[in-house]
């Protein structure tokens, strides 16, 4: 295989939301260095707004605050959030809401020019073309892309990162690229647990199923800090279709109800606030709703308006036209049968929730010259778009002020002819062996652990020490089994690298489950060794780090520092 070397001052590893925005910010504010983008799929589609939006679900609305925003999502986060991160970005969503309505996302607005709100932090936008709205914007501030190249490495020199390595899924060409500054923009992890819907409907998923954790694992095998892995993602999403129910839930106020039309939220959570519960517990009612007998569970839309139904069906073709086909194809109207709704399988993921990598407040990770944003970056949940965009923003800013103290540093030669031959391996080895492991039955292995032992559907998301001390043993099988899988061309190989880099997520994933001994975020993270939520011993971080050499995970907390002050369980 061609190995091509390119040295660059800023390296973007994903061109997705964050990335795109980091790319733009550092253009226009340092337009003498270059930026390059590393991408898996094209940045025109790519990553988890690939299909559109239909609203910016983190925006300051009339009457709120930055310090408003960190009380809510304080509270929503069940008391345990990383305040200056919050604030941080919660200061720029206008900043970076605002560029993007110039480079041409519509933004609805009503008679006064006032963006029209969906709740309390959302505003409805027509966002089926924003991910092409990025991609260009990037591309036209002078970023280098280079589509359909699988990452799979970071350089490091002296504890410092220098670059990174990738492979070209279009023709094999090895891409060493060396850079001053390299930003982590690869979204979160799915494909970690199985999925609901099996066989060809296995990537009919809440979260894009091509963001497989590979940002979080080439961290992890370098020995960055992580965070708050424990805190996973349940979606509650449309049955079949997998569609966003904010939709419904927030757009035409529809309350949820079992199979006995009870709004068992406001009946059986109204101390947690009902439908206004922190959003695990949103999550949770309906899984004990379904395990003690009472499903299945909807949102009831009946009676809503044909002016109403008419605006759902608009909402949903901005981001998820296959909801209004299922409704089509099955001759429903939401109008008269509520719409049945379901859990997903686990996802990890700092937009959402908080898992990824430890940083401080630009986003500098604790590796020297490495930063995160979006997604992958930790402590901070409930950004959405535009929360990946400001960190985007931030980690962009924080790397021009860097780069000035920065000399261009080469890893060593050596190391990248190692992790040439790694990248490889699994391709060169195909014909030469007479059995091998493809890697879609060692993706269906790794899923079957962490389904039944580490907190999957089959077992209502419910843990425990005994559970997770399975899931870590037979995890640890995995790693040595790595060498014996194949691929026959590259797409193969590209999957081979997913593959991998789930196992290490998983190994770190597990950990964080079994370290942190209460139950914090139910559903999430459901012990039922431990069932109770213990301000008093695990109001904190729970931490890891993984040994590059020994490959040992080390446990670490961190303290809980207030920022905003007030109640912190006050969503007001």
């Amino acid at each position: 295989m061609e190995r091509k070397t390119i040295h660059t001052d800023f390296l973007i590893i994903g061109g997705g939301t964050a990335g795109c925005m980091a790319a733009v910010e550092m253009k226009e504010r340092y337009p003498q260095c270059s930026v390059t983008i590393m991408e898996k799929a094209h940045i025109d589609r790519s990553g988890c707004l690939a299909g559109g939006m239909n609203a910016i679900n983190a925006y300051l609305n009339k009457g709120e605050t930055p310090e408003s925003f960190v009380r809510y999502v304080r509270a929503d986060s069940c008391g345990l959030v990383r305040e200056d991160l919050v604030q941080s970005m919660a200061e720029l969503f206008e900043y970076g809401v605002k560029k993007v309505e110039k480079w041409g996302l519509p933004i609805l607005c009503d008679d006064d020019g006032n963006y029209i709100p969906r709740g309390r932090w959302n505003i409805k936008i027509n966002g089926e073309s924003l991910k092409p709205i990025l991609a260009k914007a990037a591309r036209s501030a002078g970023a280098k892309v280079y589509n359909w190249v699988t990452v799979t490495n970071l350089l490091t020199k002296d504890d410092r990162v220098v670059g990174a390595v990738g492979f070209s899924l279009r023709n094999g060409t090895f891409y060493v690229v060396q850079a001053k500054a390299t930003l982590i923009a690869t979204g979160g992890a799915a494909g970690i647990y199985r999925p609901n819907n099996p066989g060809d409907a296995s990537h009919k998923t809440w979260y894009s199923p091509y963001n497989t954790g590979a940002g979080y694992a080439m961290g992890i095998r370098a020995g960055a800090e992580m965070t708050s892995y424990e805190m996973r993602y349940v979606a509650i999403r449309t049955k079949d279709a997998i569609a966003p129910t904010g939709t419904i839930a927030l757009g035409a106020k529809a309350p949820q109800v079992n199979s006995d039309g009870e709004r068992f939220m406001v009946k059986r959570y109204a101390d947690l606030g009902g439908d206004g519960a922190p959003t695990p517990y949103r999550a949770h009612g309906p899984v004990q709703e379904i395990k003690e007998g009472r499903g299945p569970v909807y949102l009831d839309t009946r009676g809503l308006s044909e002016e109403k139904v008419r605006d759902l069906k608009s909402a949903y073709l901005d981001m998820y036209p296959s909801q209004v086909l299922y409704w089509l194809a099955n001759g429903i109207d939401p109008a008269k049968e509520p719409v049945e709704v379901q859990t997903t399988e686990p996802y990890v993921v700092g937009g959402h929730c908080q898992a990824g990598y430890w940083v401080d407040k630009d986003r500098r990770t604790t590796l020297k010259g490495l930063y995160a944003a979006g997604d992958v970056a930790g402590g901070a949940p409930f950004k959405f778009v535009s929360g990946c965009w400001a960190e985007g923003i931030i980690a962009a800013r924080a790397m021009g002020r860097d780069i000035e103290k920065m000399d261009s540093v080469a890893a060593e030669d050596h190391l990248v002819a190692a992790e040439e031959e790694r990248a490889f391996k699994p391709l060169r080895g195909h014909g030469k062996v007479r059995h091998g492991i493809r890697p879609a039955d060692f993706e269906a292995r790794l899923q079957k652990i962490m389904e039944e032992y580490a907190g999957g559907v089959s077992t209502h998301y419910e843990m425990n020490e005994k559970m997770l001390t399975i899931a870590r043993d037979r995890l640890a099988k995995l790693p040595e089994e790595v060498e014996h899988l194949v691929a026959g061309d590259l797409h193969q190989l590209m999957k081979v690298h997913e593959v991998i880099d789930r196992i290490d997520v998983a190994q770190v994933l597990v950990e964080h489950l079994l370290y942190r001994r209460e139950t914090r975020w139910p559903t999430y993270q459901s012990r039922t060794d431990y069932p109770d939520r213990d301000d008093a011993n695990w109001l904190k971080f729970v931490n890891s780090i993984r040994d590059p050499k020994t490959g040992g995970i080390e446990m670490v907390t961190r303290p809980y520092e207030q920022v905003v002050p007030g109640d912190r369980y006050n969503a007001k």
